[in-house]
């Protein structure tokens, strides 16, 4: 029996994806993207500074910092810096937005220069680590192009492209891009960071109720690529927009 899925999705299908370039007025690279009901502001700053460890070794760096405002779910939340420190999901999430990064960059073509990414969930519908690499990439990619133009660096440091979404078992069925209800239920919730190239850059699993089989990773998998696909085609889209 078909699964039957909020806005009469199929299996593999995403729900509506928006990229909205150039959305804040300051940053060298930003996006607005949005998944759904999950909206995500993506910042790029550049930052001519370098970590102390990084010092004498001609290579920059790229970082992320990730938040959720206070009313991006149904209920307000405290924020984070009145409590005084992060959560550990939060550490955990901008490290895996960070590491996604760093994975097709060369960090040596970037110079001794950080860019700081920053992602901040304004809606949240579930797949907020996703939404938050794909748009940042959109973001890092403008971001770059911006120091390409002004000559302050002479080649594009990325290489590949890199985006993520969620799948899971939700009755039984493999699904692509769960919302807050599907994830919810799932039996198994996974995350899945893909290069434009076929690479693997992260993948997390979980089995909520009851092992997942390999099968059925299989199976997420292959919806993960196909949905992945998509949206590589909708950051290219977006990072060749030009600023209005």
């Amino acid at each position: 029996m078909p699964l039957s899925r909020s806005n009469g999705r199929t299996a593999g299908a995403l729900r509506e994806v928006v990229i909205q370039p150039h959305f804040s007025a300051y940053a060298e690279g930003s996006c607005l993207i949005c998944v759904g009901n999950t909206h995500v502001i993506c910042t790029a700053s550049v930052d001519e500074k370098i970590p102390p460890f990084l010092r004498g070794a001609n290579k920059g760096w790229v970082t992320a910092e990730y938040g959720m405002l206070p009313r991006a779910t149904h209920s307000r939340m405290d924020r984070e810096a009145a409590r005084g420190k992060q959560s550990g999901r939060t550490q955990e999430i901008q490290r895996l937005i960070g590491r996604s990064l760093r994975a097709i960059i060369d960090l040596e073509k970037l110079g001794e220069r950080q860019i700081k990414i920053d992602c901040d969930v304004i809606r949240a519908d579930g797949g907020t680590r996703t939404a938050s690499i794909t748009g940042a990439w959109v973001a890092l990619s403008l971001a770059l192009e911006d120091l390409l133009q002004k000559g302050v660096i002479t080649a594009m440091p990325l290489r590949d492209q890199v985006a993520a979404i969620s799948c899971g078992m939700v009755e039984g069925q493999a699904v692509a891009d769960l919302d807050y209800n599907e994830d919810s239920t799932a039996e198994t919730d996974a995350n899945f960071v893909l290069t434009a190239s076929g690479g693997i850059v992260e993948i997390q699993g979980t089995a909520e109720q009851h092992p997942f089989s390999q099968d059925q990773l299989l199976q997420m998998m292959g919806l993960a690529k196909s949905g992945c696909q998509q949206l590589f085609e909708q950051q290219m889209q977006a990072a060749r927009t030009p600023r209005a």
